[in-house]
């Protein structure tokens, strides 16, 4: 129900514009390739190939959710698999212009190289470390750069200049956006866990192959939380939409949504 927040809050701001007479053009996209469906394939099947029918089936199951809280479909969904020569021409770009690096048949980009790193989150680059959400690897020119373009297996990869391989997370998302909206997207959305690393490396790649700003506004919604911690798999402290809305009309559930305010926490409570 985390995630439901983050797209009724967003379907919101979509209804809102509409209703103020902005021609709005809305889209929200699907990687539906990575590390947790290949894994999710192969113990499922025996075949970390068959990673789009998992990716299909929770893509399904998302609709339905959408659709029972009266979400609006976007304009555009594009998902990954279907975007990767465009994902490449990206990260082939980001190497000419030298922000990127090949490693092994992997892309790596410079974060060092785009001045401008941390400015979303407020982090000086000099006080970040290499963690979890940002790969290690010996080999790197600096502990810091990530993966645009990650070296894999023939078996569940594409051909690329590089090898065989698959799109990085974040480069995902950079590639999408300019392939929909070619320039500069006026509203970016998402939970406030994204702002770091994941919406500071967009801009990052996107603001170093391309000379205008990515992004005019940032809207991230807060969490969910139950006992005062976040609600989350890792966890094992959440309820699915579905978990709830054998009990409640889904529309009570989303009321209950748009009546916190959406920067703030939402303690979550069955009696609420």
């Amino acid at each position: 129900i985390g995630h439901g927040r983050c797209y009724v809050v967003f379907d919101m701001v979509y209804r809102y514009l509409s209703f103020l007479g902005f021609n709005v053009k809305y889209c929200r996209n699907f990687t539906d390739i990575d590390d947790k469906l290949l894994n999710k394939a192969q113990k499922e099947f025996g075949d970390a190939s068959r990673y789009k029918e998992i990716a299909s089936r929770y893509i399904d199951a998302y609709h339905e959710d959408m659709k029972s809280l009266n979400c609006v479909s976007p304009d555009k969904e594009p998902r990954v698999t279907q975007t990767i020569p465009q994902i490449i021409e990206f990260v082939k770009g980001l190497i000419d212009k030298g922000a990127a690096y090949e490693l092994d048949g992997s892309v790596y980009f410079r974060v060092r190289k785009f001045e401008g790193y941390g400015k979303l989150s407020k982090q000086d680059i000099d006080d970040l470390r290499a963690g979890a959400r940002i790969g290690v690897d010996g080999g790197k020119e600096d502990p810091l750069d990530f993966a645009v373009w990650k070296s894999e297996d023939e078996s569940v990869a594409y051909q690329s200049p590089w090898g065989f391989g698959r799109p990085g997370w974040h480069i995902e998302c950079s590639a999408m956006s300019r392939d929909y909206f070619n320039g500069t997207v006026d509203i970016h959305g998402g939970g406030m866990d994204l702002m770091f690393p994941h919406h500071e490396n967009e801009i990052a790649q996107s603001e170093s192959l391309h000379p205008e700003p990515f992004v005019k506004y940032w809207m991230h919604n807060a969490f969910v939380r139950i006992n005062k911690e976040k609600m989350s798999k890792s966890l094992g402290n959440f309820f699915t939409l579905k978990d709830i809305l054998k009990d409640f009309d889904p529309m009570v559930l989303r009321f209950y949504f748009i009546k916190h305010y959406y920067r703030g926490p939402l303690d979550f409570s069955l009696e609420d």
